[in-house]
């Protein structure tokens, strides 16, 4: 296992490096100064040149890039213009709630999918699973963010159950934390639910016509067992894929749904970057939700190995 993890290690370092690459050359290929740009039109020529001497713009291209990723590497993504503290402390303070969002999030759409995805998979052709392929496609049609509205009307505005809008971090009491987390984690949550259950559906009747699960049930082990204990393990590793990539996507991609519900998290510190052309967080954040979104993936190849031993075997 050690060795299988030490490969898969090394064989994100090419990654890492092309997309650092691509992150800083994104940035100072824009049109305009981005010290400029910064410090908008009023600006005189000698705040500009400044700025660029402080923010070391008046470097060669690649001294530039080499002193970033020196400071990249010791855990110094550089210092926000704005905010006037470090990009590091910017994303930590606003990791917790999206990390907050994304775990409830993957729970409401892990208890949602598994159970009907396995539901359809046992009656298949039937009305049931018409119905369940029907919702489930609805659900991969449908854009978060006008689940998100229709939630906020429904719920918050008309039956007034749960808040619209807003933030409590864990300190305040859980409930507290979660009541204004759970109209914008169903509104992810179920959209990503669609996905899972049309992956289980698909892992599961493919399993359930082995022979292994014909002799089991010949040899009279009960309907529970054989669907949870034999068959949904041996399915497992593509629902793994899938739960892998959403939630990755939740952690890194819940900008809309955190702009509509003003969740503090990293989907709104990008907003207010770009707004402000704020160049040392943009890189700082993309570079860290994709090298998060990157140890994602590498997470569920290391649980492929855990899951299935076989996985290890064929990989070395």
């Amino acid at each position: 296992m050690n060795v299988y993890l030490v490969k898969r290690l090394f064989a994100l370092i090419p990654v890492l490096f092309v997309v650092s690459v691509v992150i800083f050359l994104i940035i100072h290929l824009t049109p305009g100064d981005p010290a400029a740009v910064m410090l908008g039109e009023s600006a005189t020529r000698q705040e500009i040149a400044e700025l660029r001497q402080q923010l070391g713009l008046d470097l060669p291209l690649y001294q530039q890039y080499v002193n970033w990723m020196a400071d990249v590497i010791r855990g110094d993504f550089g210092d926000s213009y704005f905010m006037k503290e470090s990009v590091s402390q910017a994303i930590f303070s606003h990791l917790k709630p999206t990390i907050s969002l994304a775990i409830l999030a993957q729970i409401v759409a892990l208890a949602i999918a598994i159970p009907i995805g396995i539901m359809a998979a046992r009656r298949r052709g039937t009305v049931a699973d018409q119905t369940v392929m029907g919702f489930s496609l609805l659900g991969m049609a449908v854009p978060s963010f006008l689940l998100a509205l229709f939630f906020i009307l429904l719920v918050g505005v008309k039956w007034k159950l749960l808040p619209v809008a807003g933030y409590k971090p864990l300190d305040a009491g859980l409930w507290n934390h979660v009541k204004y987390l759970i109209l914008p984690a169903i509104s992810l949550g179920a959209i990503q639910a669609a996905l899972i259950t049309r992956m289980t559906r698909a892992s599961m009747l493919e399993v359930l016509n082995a022979n292994y699960i014909k002799t089991a049930r010949s040899k009279g082990v009960r309907e529970r067992a054989v669907i949870y204990k034999h068959a949904l393990r041996n399915a497992f590793l593509p629902i793994l894929t899938v739960i892998g990539q959403t939630f990755g996507g939740l952690v890194t991609g819940a900008v809309v749904t955190e702009t509509i519900f003003n969740i503090p998290g990293i989907g709104q510190l990008i907003i207010n970057s770009v707004e402000r052309r704020d160049y040392a967080v943009i890189q700082g954040v993309v570079l860290f939700v994709t090298c998060a979104y990157v140890f994602i993936n590498l997470l569920v190849d290391v649980l492929y190995g855990v899951i299935d031993p076989r996985v290890r075997l064929e990989r070395k």
